[in-house]
């Protein structure tokens, strides 16, 4: 049974207790969206992880919700993520769920200038699904993770760390005074070129940016990469200048191939139809489809692909 089908054949007014499904293996928005409804939304839900192949066809069995996952209703909208979708669903309004909203975002589509905290949630959350291989398991203590996330955005978003501690305080002071002025040398660091070859690989291949697994490969600490990196990338932040480079890839695949535009999102790492016609026209000033017929009316060889 195609996906898109099962919200149709399903009462628009849930039922709860309901069951919810989606694929296996989860780490960010798997895990943020089971914590969101069973607190907001329907304390006694269930929560299934099984293959992608098989949401489909196990959803329609268990009239289950399918949730972050292609041609669904809970899914990824315009750049934001499944958490997104639900607060704005179910009209929950909770300053707190905003900041954990902007969090989850950052971390779940790897643009983590949208938050300062969304690596390190991505660090954990990643880290977690490694060390548990049981999803059961793996959303019991993303539960836990989640929940203290929450306290943290309501109780302690304004709190440094530093503030109570006068030791570290004055290290940071000192680290503002005599160090973080210092301005950097003019030659380009090695690591830019080595960075630049990691990026053009992935580009090339499959699309696949972690920022922790770079750091790792050019010896680095991440929040250093992440600081230095728009110094030597066009004065772009990693999310931006990847994104740049995704969209020069489109270019290409629009100009040389006869993928459709549906195709060429995917093909480009973008989570859906919607977000790259945005990014794109944000880029060229015109949408996929305005741009194809311009690039096939400018060269008639192309019109019969």
């Amino acid at each position: 049974m195609e996906i898109s089908a099962i919200f149709e054949k399903q009462n628009s007014n849930i039922l709860f207790p309901m069951k919810w499904i989606t694929r296996e293996r989860p780490k960010i928005d798997r895990i943020a969206c089971p914590w969101l409804i069973s607190k907001f939304v329907d304390s006694e839900a269930e929560f299934i992880y099984v293959p992608y192949a098989a949401v489909g066809d196990k959803a329609a069995e268990l009239n289950a919700i399918p949730f972050d996952i292609p041609n669904v209703e809970y899914t990824h909208y315009d750049g934001e993520t499944t958490f997104d979708y639900i607060v704005k669903k179910h009209q929950i309004d909770d300053p707190a769920i905003a900041i954990i909203a902007g969090i989850v975002r950052g971390a779940d589509t790897d643009r983590h200038d949208i938050s300062r905290e969304s690596a390190g949630l991505w660090a954990i959350s990643a880290g977690l699904s490694y060390n548990i291989t049981d999803d059961s398991k793996l959303l019991e203590t993303g539960m836990i993770l989640y929940d203290a996330l929450y306290s943290w955005a309501t109780h302690l978003y304004q709190q440094n760390h530093l503030q109570n501690s006068p030791f570290e305080n004055l290290l940071h002071e000192v680290y503002n005074k005599f160090l973080k002025d210092k301005k950097p040398a003019n030659k380009t660091p090695s690591w830019v070129k080595d960075l630049k070859e990691i990026i053009q690989d992935q580009i090339d291949t499959q699309f696949s940016f972690d920022l922790k697994k770079i750091s790792n490969e050019l010896d680095l600490n991440p929040s250093y990469l992440s600081r230095e990196f728009s110094k030597y990338f066009e004065d772009l932040n990693f999310g931006d200048y990847v994104r740049k480079l995704r969209i020069e890839k489109a270019i290409s695949l629009i100009e040389n191939s006869t993928y459709t535009l549906t195709e060429i999102a995917y093909m480009t790492g973008f989570s859906d139809q919607s977000h790259f016609t945005r990014i794109f026209k944000l880029h060229t000033g015109k949408n996929p489809s305005s741009y194809r017929r311009k690039i096939q009316k400018s060269n008639p060889d192309t019109k019969g692909k």
